[in-house]
């Protein structure tokens, strides 16, 4: 959107680039590879982690990433420019929300790690299709061995064939 000159002209060199480029940046790449990291980690390690854990820590993680973030855009909008050490007491509120947003974060980022972290020594052993998977890399145990397949697999369904597939 800072393509458009009539939007460009007036958010430019503001917070509102800093909130974009976050909100793309982590919003969308850090929140999809932690989603991928929830759903491969039985497969990788061969342990289950803690749903509940997962969901607890997604709420701080959503919260303080909008709360972060989204006041990055509202102070951009406002005129806060960035790349200043100092900012004028106007933006004061904006900035402390945004702290106590980060701070929010944390915690959920603390939260899911140590979430893994605790499930990767202490975790609940995981079969090898944790989500009911039919596709080839679910038919291995977790974790895959190193050759993966003794022999090459016999392919008898469809990939969306679920309960039909190659499963033993």
């Amino acid at each position: 959107m800072q393509g458009a000159l009539a939007v460009n002209v007036h958010v430019h060199d503001t917070y509102f680039i800093v909130g974009h480029f976050h909100y793309v940046m982590f919003g969308g790449t850090g929140f999809g590879f932690f989603a991928a990291l929830l759903y491969w980690f039985p497969k990788m390690f061969g342990r289950m982690y803690s749903k509940t854990a997962a969901v607890i820590a997604w709420v701080p993680m959503f919260v303080g990433f909008n709360m972060l973030y989204f006041t990055m855009l509202v102070l951009g909008l406002e005129g806060m420019p960035r790349r200043y050490y100092n900012h004028l007491p106007m933006y004061n509120t904006g900035h402390e929300i945004a702290t106590v947003g980060s701070w929010i974060l944390v915690l959920g980022l603390a939260i899911f790690f140590g979430n893994l972290v605790v499930a990767r020594f202490r975790g609940a052993a995981a079969g090898p299709a944790p989500w009911g998977g039919s596709t080839l890399e679910w038919t291995t145990p977790s974790p895959p061995p190193v050759e993966n397949f003794p022999e090459p697999p016999v392919v008898t369904a469809g990939p969306y064939a679920y309960g039909l597939g190659t499963r033993p």
